[in-house]
């Protein structure tokens, strides 16, 4: 089972070497490194041709945002499964490919996903937020449920039939694309159960309140037009991240 790994990248000399260490490090024998630039002049390309491998894949050049860049990537991508790596993000351990491969042994599974750790962008090591994601029931969704992106691999199938992210969403185009794999895809997933990926704290949608309340808008846009729920489930979306720190105090008192 080929696995390709996508990651949109732009000007992040300081974290991008974390991501490429992480997954060339998988133990999972057949990947692909599939890096979509968006230009960057900061250091970023040169880090990434010191750390390359004979399964890099890169593209560099303008895009219009980092939706577009990824869609590029996936389009680029030639495995039988997909997943993304944000170039702030790691995988939690060097296993992590070889699980999902595993679990997509089954062929009445169309993606898997597990759970997520925030961890600090100046001590990757300190875990601010534990997402544990649990397993997927549909009815979960119109209680603001999801699977944590940055852990979700799909078969390349979902993509063809389903679309990748529609960029007219800036923020949410993730939480839209999972709505519809789900909703309208009727898409089968498995959860396994441990911390796949390490992600930084920082990223695009928690910025500035201005953000928050576009993302905020965004993802209610995204449960209307799946037609999955409205501010109701958006309310216990947002509510479902504060047992995420309280989850992270009691493993870290244990």
């Amino acid at each position: 089972m080929k696995i390709s790994v996508v990651t949109a990248v732009f000007d992040r000399s300081g974290t991008i070497g974390d991501a490429l260490r992480s997954v060339a490090g998988q133990s999972h024998g057949d990947v692909e490194h599939v890096i979509q630039d968006g230009g960057s002049t900061d250091g970023t390309l040169e880090r990434i041709a010191a750390l390359a491998t004979g399964a890099t894949r890169l593209e560099t050049g303008p895009d219009a945002g980092i939706y577009d860049a990824i869609n590029r990537g996936i389009a680029r991508a030639t495995g039988d499964v997909i997943g993304l790596m944000h170039s702030d993000d790691f995988f939690a351990h060097d296993r992590v490919l070889e699980r999902v491969a595993a679990a997509l042994a089954d062929p009445g599974i169309d993606g898997v996903y597990g759970d997520l750790d925030y961890v600090s962008a100046a001590d990757p090591q300190r875990v601010i937020r534990h997402w544990k994601s649990g397993g997927y029931d549909r009815a979960k969704l119109a209680r603001g449920w999801m699977p944590p992106h940055p852990t979700l691999y799909l078969r390349r199938e979902v993509f063809a039939a389903w679309g990748a992210y529609d960029t007219r969403f800036r923020i949410s185009a993730d939480y839209d694309a999972m709505l519809r794999w789900l909703v309208r895809g009727n898409i089968r997933l498995a959860y396994i159960p441990e911390v796949l990926v390490k992600m930084r704290v920082g990223g695009a949608s928690n910025g500035s309140l201005g953000r928050i309340l576009r993302k905020s808008r965004e993802d209610l846009h995204a449960l209307r037009r799946n037609e999955v729920g409205g501010v109701g489930a958006l309310a216990l979306k947002n509510a479902q991240k504060l047992s995420q720190f309280v989850i992270r105090e009691r493993r870290a008192r244990a």
